[in-house]
């Protein structure tokens, strides 16, 4: 466990002189302590089997940085096939895990933008069928109810062709953030569904209460004061609602859930608009 030889060009990466490496206890203390027990361990291991090896960890320089290094071993075998010594090549490798670390957040941003509504902001139908999928399996084991809310912006065709798309974007927008801020509670979720829709799904939550919760986004989304000279039922923005809410059971679809529940914002419409309507 002793080094007989260590390359002058240790200092150039670590800033550490070659002869203040002595033994393998320097190797593992110049290792930063959130590798350390795994790559000390791992390589004593591997090297007690006769096993050639890499591992990657971040060594102490002499100035108390850190830098990323990738550490090389050959295991030397004498006549009888027996551990006779270690070889090692040290490489600096902090370069490269820069490149991983922003290729993994590159890749992260990327997987948040697929789930969300370009623009909006709020989740997009994507991310509605993972979360409406994963809720339903909770409630479903849990015997808990969930309910969702689906949302229509009235005579939206209407406000386009009125006020052109540009504003029309930005109208979908103003609704999106005012409807996101209806689910107030942490797993409460909001998505864009498609066009002028909007879906909230929410956890725990029986018929009434979502009833509340579908009052709060129609007083939100007046509180917005939006004109819409081209409603036929309100001179500003209007939405129209249907709610429901079960405790699926193991012979229960979640497609034929969500489809009772567009039968419920069918008969909003059909009642006049600016309305919710629910299972009856």
């Amino acid at each position: 466990m002793q080094f007989s030889y260590i390359g002058p060009q240790i200092e150039s990466v670590l800033g550490w002189s070659a002869d203040s490496w002595i033994s393998a206890q320097d190797w593992a203390e110049r290792i930063h302590e959130e590798d350390r027990e795994n790559v000390v361990n791992f390589c004593i291991s591997q090297s007690r089997d006769g096993i050639d090896h890499e591992a990657d960890y971040r060594a102490l320089t002499s100035d108390g940085g850190y830098v990323w290094i990738r550490d090389v071993v050959h295991v030397v075998r004498n006549e009888q096939g027996e551990v006779e010594a270690l070889i090692g090549f040290m490489f600096d490798i902090s370069e490269r895990k820069k490149t991983e670390a922003r290729l993994i957040d590159m890749q992260r941003e990327l997987e948040a933008l697929s789930f969300k509504d370009g623009l909006t902001g709020v989740a997009n139908r994507r991310m509605f069928d993972s979360v409406m999928e994963l809720e339903w399996e909770n409630a479903r084991r849990n015997k808990r109810p969930l309910a969702l809310i689906m949302v229509d912006i009235d005579y939206f065709k209407q406000y386009n062709d009125c006020y052109g798309h540009i504003q029309g974007d930005h109208c979908l927008q103003r609704v999106a953030k005012a409807l996101a801020s209806a689910a107030t509670r942490s797993r409460d979720f909001c998505a864009r569904f498609g066009g002028e829709e909007f879906m909230l799904v929410l956890p725990e939550t029986d018929e009434g209460s979502a009833a509340k919760v579908a009052e709060r986004c129609r007083s939100l989304i007046f509180k917005e004061q939006i004109a819409h000279a081209q409603s036929q039922v309100s001179q500003i923005l209007t939405i129209s609602m249907g709610v429901g809410a079960i405790i699926p059971a193991a012979g229960d679809d979640i497609s034929s859930f969500i489809d009772g529940v567009d039968r419920c914002l069918y008969r909003a419409k059909l009642r006049g608009r600016n309305c919710i309507a629910s299972e009856d």
